[in-house]
């Protein structure tokens, strides 16, 4: 079918309409193109369709800078002008506004703020991972995730690292790879942290609590790659009960440590770290900028990971912090970035579900949330249409989440949106983050 591209979905592929009207995604579509495709899966509103030839090509195409952009799920949006991603992650979130959260198009234009580009459009990511597959030959295979979610695609080097550092999932697959032929390692991920500022390097083994040679591991990722550290994640369970049993250092210094906003943060491997320093840094200065956070008060930051933001609260924040994590791993290093910014006296790290716990926030003057892709619990949503907090300042990492819990507070009052922020922490990708500062509705 002959197909005109209208826009990007929150996700890998592009939408169009047939000539009846319905809905047509398209993979590798680009705003503005006319192609002619094939239907691959049809379903009862919408089909998908794979694109045979570019007819004619939008303004906004470019040839991707990756050489496995078509297959890696890294850098899906890479065959678009960076202006053209921007308007898209823009467009994406105001969409989720009206659609989910239920705000009709003015207020929408009045609240959404212009989109805050990335320092950096490659090159920028301080994180990598590579998936873990059993071969044929009995070893096991290492590569990128593939953009279908099946199987690997194994790269020279990645793009979306620093330059000196893009070679290193090739370095470690092919050192695993073979360490893996001679010898049951158990693995089943591996994460590579890389800082251009700290110039500290980790690579996290995830593996089954097994048997492992861990001085012939750590001497041959070693000689491969000359990392910072090297750590093992042993973890039990399978799917969502499957948990952290305990962190082994193979080698060096057995954390990786990055620095943001003036501030040294030491991570384990499982914590959570925003993959764009840079990026980081802009959520702080738009959060702080947002809340206005006065000497006196008193501040709030649930679902904390490792303290980004609860570290400049506390500066600012002479009242003290409460720091809500329910993550183990993630708890451990907030208290010890607390202790190791000398702000122990001003924060109250507590270990607990948000959800839980949500009765927190009643003396809070500002409010910090960070949730997961999931969003908030309800509880949580509940608690703070309720607390006499002035404002608060929602991170989300999904606009459809996000979208989902606006209208929750719409409902319940208390709290109203005065600004959404979206910023780009992840070129060459659909996904988006964005800052809400929510106001207390005044009596």
């Amino acid at each position: 079918m002959r197909l005109s591209i209208e826009r990007m979905a929150y996700g890998f592929d592009a939408v169009s309409h047939d000539e009846d009207g319905k809905t047509v995604f398209v993979q590798g579509g680009v705003p503005g193109d006319v192609v002619e495709a094939h239907v691959t899966s049809e379903g009862k509103t919408f089909s998908r369709a794979i694109i045979d030839e570019v007819l004619e090509p939008s303004p906004a195409r470019v040839e991707p800078r990756c050489p496995y952009a078509s297959a890696c799920g890294g850098c899906p949006w890479s065959n678009m002008t960076y202006p053209a991603q921007l308007l898209a992650k823009r467009a994406n979130v105001a969409d989720a506004l009206r659609r989910i959260g239920h705000l009709d198009a003015e207020r929408v234009d009045s609240l959404m703020r212009d989109i805050v580009p990335s320092e950096r459009q490659w090159g920028y990511r301080n994180k990598a991972e590579l998936a873990v597959v059993d071969d044929e030959a009995g070893g096991i295979s290492l590569g990128m995730h593939a953009r279908s979610d099946r199987g690997l695609v194994k790269v020279d080097e990645c793009l979306l690292l620093p330059e000196g550092s893009r070679r290193l999932p090739k370095s470690v697959g092919g050192a695993l790879k073979f360490l893996s032929s001679s010898r049951e390692l158990g693995l089943q991920r591996v994460g590579m942290r890389v800082s251009e500022r700290t110039r500290q390097t980790e690579i996290a083994l995830w593996t089954d609590p097994q048997a492992f040679p861990r001085q012939t591991v750590a001497k041959v990722l070693t000689d491969a790659a000359k990392p910072t550290s090297i750590a093992r994640v042993l973890v039990k369970g399978d799917g969502a009960a499957r948990k952290v049993a305990r962190i082994e250092r193979l080698a060096g210094k057995g954390e990786w440590v990055e620095r943001v906003a003036g501030q040294r943060m030491h991570l384990s491997a499982p914590s959570f770290f925003q993959v764009n320093t840079a990026g980081a840094e802009t959520l702080v200065h738009l959060v702080m900028e947002g809340l206005d956070v006065q000497d006196d008060d008193v501040a709030c930051d649930l679902y904390c990971g490792a303290g980004t933001f609860t570290l400049p609260l506390a500066r600012r924040a002479h009242g003290g912090v409460v720091a809500v994590e329910s993550y183990g791993p993630a708890v451990r290093d907030l208290k010890r970035n607390v202790e190791a910014s000398e702000l122990q006296d001003r924060v109250e790290c507590i270990g607990d579900d948000a959800a839980l716990v949500a009765d927190v926030v009643d003396d809070a003057d500002v409010i910090v949330v960070d949730p997961p892709r999931a969003g908030l619990a309800s509880e949580v949503v509940e608690q703070l249409s309720e607390c006499d907090a002035r404002a608060v300042a929602y991170v989300s990492c999904d606009p459809a989440t996000l979208a989902r819990d606006l209208a929750s507070f719409a409902r319940l009052g208390g709290l109203v949106p005065v600004s959404v922020t979206p910023v780009d922490l992840f070129p060459q990708t659909f996904h988006v983050e964005t800052v809400v500062l929510l106001s207390r509705v005044s009596d």
